[in-house]
């Protein structure tokens, strides 16, 4: 085994750098994000889609860039689930920001689960908001 960990130390470096900058971020970002969250955001059952080709050239490389961001947040969350750090809060950012048919079904299920549910509320509670309404 020691072998191997020598053989790979370049790697294993990586990884754990990866773990640090990923659990970091996590730790600073989720929160904020959480908190930005309209408390009756989860209640609409639609929510407007906009068209890359109806958006303006600035406009269209944000969302190029967001979709880009919201892809790594996924795979670094996913990620985190075995590393440490916020894997399901991170995955559920990613979602959001995505242009995906059905983020929001997979965003309201993931939040929908009680766990999920009661951290998002107690990260709002501390910072004075009004917690999360599901709806039905």
């Amino acid at each position: 085994m020691f072998e191997w960990i020598r053989a790979n130390e370049i790697v294993l470096g990586w990884m754990v750098a990866t773990s640090v900058v990923t659990f970091a971020a996590a730790m600073i970002g989720g929160p904020l994000w959480v908190i930005k969250i309209p408390s009756d955001y989860f209640v609409e059952k639609k929510h407007a889609r906009k068209q890359l080709r109806d958006l303006g050239m600035v406009k269209a490389i944000f969302a190029i860039g967001r979709n880009l961001l919201g892809a790594i947040l996924v795979l670094l969350g996913a990620l985190m689930l075995v590393l440490p750090g916020q894997g399901l809060l991170t995955i559920l950012v990613g979602i959001m920001l995505l242009d995906l048919p059905g983020k929001y079904r997979i965003a309201r299920w993931i939040v929908a689960r009680p766990p999920v549910l009661q951290s998002m509320n107690w990260i709002r509670r501390r910072a004075g908001h009004a917690p999360l309404v599901l709806g039905d």
